[in-house]
């Protein structure tokens, strides 16, 4: 394994680089990171980093699919600013498991205005906890985040006010059956380097506030993966026009609580992700590894080689 980053395709060494970078600026329902890029000359490798899971958290690797899927979508931006298409294949090889998706470089396109204004967006793209301003989001927003959602083969759905005191409770539920599992406790501590009970907590909802669920049609890996896109193409749509965002994982990381916000939402969907927006002041950017720290993988073979 070599960290040093090649040529693919039609980029140079650097835009390589420049690329997987805004791949790993995803993001994460938590700060685990577990992605590794693998690079071809003609395709860069999506892989899954199975040594930095939360299994206690996720032990379905969901999560892990969805942060991935966020990456993917980064990835797959970055290329188009570049003036390259790239042509993606997701789980492409059931003999490797880990191989969540191929991006092949084929040939040169123009990117449009919205591929630039959404790769201009990562740098400023915050996650925030505190209670924030609540302001309506306007109805023109709200179908441009459905939109956003639809486009990665994904679905949000948005609470109304009777429902959130149910989120709410559910919420409270889920928060309860963590902190009362140890094994939990240690696996957050571990990846948060903070007291577990002050990142999460039961946040005060008001009805001017956006919930909104971003869910699949189904809940298989493939869907996963889809939800992580359309979770970030929401929050780079939901960031250019000045929103913040947190991310209310509790709810779905219990399966208890998620089958009953399942049923909340109409029972049609699989919740994927709930989200929080609304305006107000973005928080300090979430720390990332180095590229060489995450070993990042840039396997080094000729024309016929195989991811």
């Amino acid at each position: 394994m070599s960290t040093r980053v090649t040529p693919v395709g039609g980029l140079t060494d650097e835009q390589v680089h420049s690329v997987v970078i805004a791949a790993t600026s995803a993001s994460l329902l938590r700060n685990s990171q577990s992605w590794r890029f693998r690079c071809i000359p003609g395709a860069i490798g999506l892989y899954a980093d199975t040594a930095r899971t939360v299994p206690v958290a996720d032990p379905d690797h969901r999560e892990l699919l969805l942060a991935c899927g966020a990456a993917l979508f980064n990835l797959r931006l970055a290329i188009r600013a570049l003036g390259v298409h790239p042509a993606v294949q997701l789980l492409p090889d059931p003999n490797q498991p880990d191989l969540l998706a191929i991006v092949r470089l084929q040939g040169r396109s123009p990117a449009g205005p919205v591929d630039r204004r959404l790769a201009e967006a990562p740098p400023r793209r915050r996650t925030n906890r505190p209670p924030l301003a609540p302001t309506t989001v306007p109805l023109s927003l709200l179908n441009g985040l459905r939109q956003a959602a639809k486009i990665e083969q994904a679905w949000m759905a948005t609470l109304d006010a009777a429902q959130l005191p149910i989120l709410r409770t559910l919420i409270a539920q889920a928060h309860d059956t963590q902190q009362h599992d140890p094994a939990f406790v240690a696996e957050w501590s571990h990846w948060t380097g903070r007291d577990p009970a002050s990142a999460d907590g039961v946040p005060a909802f008001e009805p001017e506030l956006l919930i909104a669920v971003i869910g699949s049609f189904h809940d298989l890996p493939l869907a996963h993966l889809q939800a992580g896109q359309a979770m970030q193409r929401v929050l780079l749509v939901a960031t250019i026009a000045g929103l913040s965002v947190s991310l209310l994982s509790q709810v779905v990381a219990v399966p208890a609580t998620r089958k009953q916000l399942r049923e909340l939402i109409g029972g049609g969907l699989w919740p994927q992700v709930v989200l929080r927006l609304e305006y107000g002041s973005p928080m300090p950017l979430t720390p990332r590894c180095d590229i060489e720290d995450t070993e990042v993988s840039i396997m080094l073979v000729g024309d016929h080689g195989r991811l």
